[in-house]
């Protein structure tokens, strides 16, 4: 059974970076397409990228082109999110999902805060 674990998180100022990691296991996630949700307090979960199983295509959502960026290392089972330019508004939960045909995975959850 694949197994997603999130880790990275934490306070930062806006402006600042933080690279989040999803380690997976039980499962080689070669074949997976990975992505990373968000979500605030009081609000939807939300997309905010994805990633093919050979790292060949990412797609990003609006708010966070530019800043962010998805990427993979299928040697290492492990995605990650780059996060650059950080605003108050991308606080939130981050959680990191796995697809392969009709199974889907999520972790627990890791929080981004952005404050001064």
């Amino acid at each position: 059974q694949l197994q997603l674990v999130e880790s990275g998180g934490g306070l930062v100022q806006p402006g600042g970076s933080l690279r989040l990691s999803c380690a997976a296991s039980g499962i080689t996630i070669n074949l997976y397409t990975m992505a990373w949700y968000r979500q605030a307090p009081g609000k939807q979960r939300e997309l905010v990228a994805t990633i093919t199983s050979g790292g060949g295509i990412t797609n990003y959502a609006d708010s966070v082109k530019g800043r962010f960026t998805i990427s993979r290392d299928n040697a290492k089972n492990t995605a990650y999110l780059q996060m650059n330019s950080l605003k108050p508004e991308d606080t939130a939960v981050y959680y990191c999902r796995a697809d392969f045909l009709t199974s889907s995975s999520w972790g627990q959850g890791t929080q981004v805060t952005v404050s001064s």
